[in-house]
């Protein structure tokens, strides 16, 4: 009788607390089943979410497609450097995460006579700017695929490489896509993502537009990716190559 009455009175108290105070319990809640973080005072970059620890940048809407287009681009990035850097092999399937205007996909199309590119986006607009650019260039092995923010929307182990060009700093809700996308990896794939170095403060990109190799590499590993090596030869960003484990062997 007096376990019972101990059992009811510990319960009225549990009850008292969480009638008193509901916005704590919720917040123990939250803090259980959330990994992202939510910030009223921010960067005018960012849009106030945090990510182990990094603020998560604003998106570049479809206006901004020229600049992905731009005639300097190639001197100021060295994107068919890029290309060259991935050892693709003909039969390959690369999925190019916010492909934007398939500046990078059709630019590796080409090498992929056996095998194919899916341009994956969240903006319809991007995608269509993609489909008028398949016409004009007469190349038929890109698919465009509508993503959400929380989904690259890709088939179970159907891809060899994700490529993300100055794309995965932006991703809302990137520990979910990045699920998505090892899901996609068939076993022994690889991710590579280039980004601009944070460690240097002299490349004039807005700091939330850079990542260091340090932070990448942990927000990989949290997804299960192993770091196999990082390429420097770029003039302004990291090529960070990470591979899926290969369970299977």
């Amino acid at each position: 009788m007096l376990n019972f009455l101990h059992f009811i009175l510990s319960l009225v108290a549990i009850l008292s607390c969480s009638l008193l105070n509901p916005t704590l319990t919720a917040q123990a809640a939250s803090s259980s089943t959330t990994v992202y973080e939510q910030r009223i005072i921010h960067s005018p970059d960012g849009i106030g979410k945090y990510y182990m620890g990094r603020e998560i940048a604003k998106v570049m809407g479809y206006t901004g497609a020229g600049w992905l287009e731009r005639p300097s681009r190639e001197r100021e990035e060295q994107p068919s450097k890029v290309v060259s850097l991935l050892n693709l092999k003909p039969n390959d399937v690369v999925a190019d995460i916010g492909a934007g205007t398939g500046y990078l996909s059709f630019r590796i199309a080409p090498l992929l006579t056996t095998g194919k590119v899916v341009a994956v986006d969240v903006q319809p607009e991007m995608l269509e700017i993609i489909e008028l650019f398949k016409k004009e260039k007469n190349i038929t092995n890109v698919e465009p695929i509508l993503a959400t923010f929380t989904d690259p929307n890709l088939p179970s182990e159907s891809i060899d490489l994700a490529l993300m060009v100055d794309a995965y700093h932006e991703l809302e809700y990137p520990q979910e896509v990045m699920q998505g996308i090892v899901k996609a990896l068939k076993p022994g794939g690889e991710v590579v993502l280039v980004e601009y170095r944070g460690e240097n403060p002299f490349i004039m990109i807005k700091g939330l537009h850079k990542m260091t190799q340090k932070q990448v590499r942990k927000e990989m590993q949290a997804v299960g990716l192993v770091w196999q090596e990082t390429k420097n030869s770029l003039p302004q960003q990291h090529l960070m190559v990470f591979e899926k484990p290969n369970t299977n062997s």
